[in-house]
């Protein structure tokens, strides 16, 4: 019986060795954001060793992340200068027609909605846009249109991750404060298994048995051109080194 307690393939000292790795993920997070262009590349390697947590495909926490920050540093930084440049422009948006503009009542609750559902868009892709730079094999561009298209196809998940964001900072700076020790990557953590069941309907079943990591490759635009059109059936998600185009019918079933 005690051979068991203290066998490290016990549940509970899993339990326990994931949020050991999930601080250990928050003292590296918070380290490789210092610089701020890098938060991108840092968010996408937290994701990629929580999405990893959730799969139970542990192994060497420091240097998954390090491994994910360095691959994916180049697609991370643009992706993450896009969003915030964007992300500042809304939300000056927002504080300009709430606080400075002085039309109408009207027109002004007009555009506040507008910017508001511009921005409540801005954050949905932001949910979604770095753990599948961290999963998947994809283009920028196509990071950012799948980004988009799933956080809208998922919109009650998408919903619920966001809520549940909201309520653990909420906790953390009123209730529970110790929760601070964990930060950004408990969220992300919390969040992954949401993102994990979702990721897998885009998986093609003969990549599933194999699967080990699927890491991001920096792909040339043309190897996407034969996806199909944002809406369509025909829109699968690049998940390997293999060619794509041979996973199209396979996708179309699991898009459903």
């Amino acid at each position: 019986m005690l051979s068991g307690l203290f066998n490290y393939d016990n549940p509970i000292w899993r339990f326990i060795g994931k949020f050991w790795d999930l601080l250990i993920i928050h003292i590296l997070w918070v380290i490789c954001c210092i610089p701020i262009v890098t938060v991108g590349a840092a968010t996408t390697a937290m994701y990629y060793v929580t999405l990893r947590l959730v799969r139970d495909d542990d192994g060497y926490t420091i240097r998954s992340f390090f491994k994910s920050f360095k691959e994916n540093f180049k697609q991370a930084t643009i992706i993450w200068m896009l969003f915030l440049v964007i992300g500042l422009i809304l939300g000056f948006d927002v504080y300009f027609v709430a606080t400075v503009l002085t039309t109408s009542s009207t027109f002004r609750t007009v555009l506040a909605t507008a910017f508001l559902a511009m921005l409540f868009i801005w954050l949905a892709m932001f949910t979604y846009v770095f753990p599948l730079q961290a999963r998947f094999y994809n283009t920028v561009k196509r990071t950012i249109f799948n980004a988009f298209f799933m956080s809208i196809r998922h919109i009650f998940h998408t919903i619920a991750m966001i809520a549940i964001a909201a309520g653990m900072i909420f906790l953390t700076f009123t209730v529970v404060p110790q929760l601070m020790l964990f930060g950004v990557p408990l969220i992300a953590f919390v969040n992954s298994y949401i993102l994990e069941a979702i990721f897998k309907k885009y998986i093609p079943k003969d990549e599933r048995a194999d699967e080990k990591e699927l890491r991001p490759l920096f792909e040339n635009e043309e190897d996407t051109k034969s996806l199909g059109q944002i809406g369509t059936e025909n829109s699968v998600w690049s998940t390997s080194r293999k060619s794509v185009e041979s996973e199209v019918n396979d996708g179309d079933t699991k898009a459903e």
